[in-house]
């Protein structure tokens, strides 16, 4: 059975958001209101191709002490066109029964502890949004970026994702020209002093 997501009409999202390509910085509450107000569950495969949607990603970054958790998705990843790149963001599609009270950040914390094993605490903050119509998959999806500033290292990749390490900023610009097209607008703005 396919499942209904999360998606917004663009329309409605430019309209109350502004019209953006890239990271846009700042708080996400006039975000949570537009989705609140607006959101639709369709099935996912027809969203894939219907780019008059945007189906909302939360889209975490786990750091710890300046260093970023890079992750390596599988040769099997549930999304294929991003299938063996590396990424910087934990995320996924948002479910109808996913949603408690509205709250994007409550679900965001359960897809993580769904996808990493982490022993730990950690701070959640909102960085932004993502925007990227420059490829297929950005052209039907938004990205919801919240920071999640670990007090432990003890974090590990489950099954969904191949392989995850802590690495410094310069470190992945090693990996750049691997990076998911979202993570290489993250890493941008992630050098240039976000959070």
């Amino acid at each position: 059975m396919d499942e209904h997501i999360l998606v917004i009409k663009r329309s409605s999202l430019f309209e109350k958001v502004g019209n953006w390509q890239g990271f846009k910085e700042g708080s996400l509450e006039e975000f949570q209101l537009v989705v609140s107000s607006h959101k639709e569950f369709h099935p996912r495969h027809l969203m894939e191709s219907d780019d008059t949607y945007k189906q909302v990603i939360p889209y975490l970054v786990f750091c710890y002490k300046k260093r970023y958790f890079l992750m390596q998705r599988t040769e099997h990843s549930t999304e294929q066109r991003l299938k063996n790149s590396y990424t910087l963001g934990i995320g996924g599609h948002v479910r109808e029964s996913d949603l408690v009270n509205d709250s994007l950040i409550g679900w965001a914390q359960r897809e993580f502890e769904e996808e990493i094993f982490y022993h730990g605490g950690y701070q959640v903050t909102s960085a932004g949004l993502l925007n990227d119509d420059s490829s297929a998959v950005g052209r039907v999806h938004v990205g919801y970026v919240l920071i999640l500033e670990g007090n432990s290292e003890d974090i590990v990749v489950k099954s969904e994702l191949k392989s995850g390490m802590l690495v410094t900023l310069s470190e992945i610009e090693e990996f750049f020209e691997f990076l998911e097209p979202w993570s290489k607008i993250l890493f941008t703005a992630l050098k240039e002093g976000i959070e």
